[in-house]
């Protein structure tokens, strides 16, 4: 029987393989998510940056949040992720989740991204 993390690294790959394959050119906003901290990144595959990050651990977020493992914290890194890629010039992403349902955190940090202004 295989170990959750071999289920979730199957789930990561067959996620993000398909999103880099039919991604048209656009940046992709990659989430990952810890037991206490949320990250997310616009990634630009084709120059093999990252365009614009935010996380619960920085400091302008981290100031306003009880926990970084929070609905609320995975809101104000979504805002704050997206505020960023403004700034860099990107407009529109595609959401890769990784191997995490689209759910709880993941959900509230694409919602609040979506927010911000980016689209996708």
């Amino acid at each position: 029987m295989k170990t959750s993390k071999e289920l979730y690294d199957r789930r990561r790959k067959r996620t993000s393989g398909k999103v880099k394959r039919n991604n048209a050119g656009r940046p992709r906003l990659a989430v990952f998510r810890s037991g206490k901290h949320i990250y997310a990144q616009v990634i630009d595959d084709a120059k093999g940056a990252t365009v614009a990050a935010a996380s619960s651990i920085d400091k302008d977020v981290r100031g306003k949040l009880k926990t970084g493992a929070s609905v609320e914290a995975a809101s104000a890194v979504g805002k704050a992720v997206a505020e960023r890629a403004k700034k860099a010039g990107v407009d529109t992403v595609v959401f890769d989740r990784g191997g995490y349902l689209y759910h709880g955190r993941v959900k509230a940090l694409a919602e609040a991204a979506r927010e911000g202004g980016l689209s996708f």
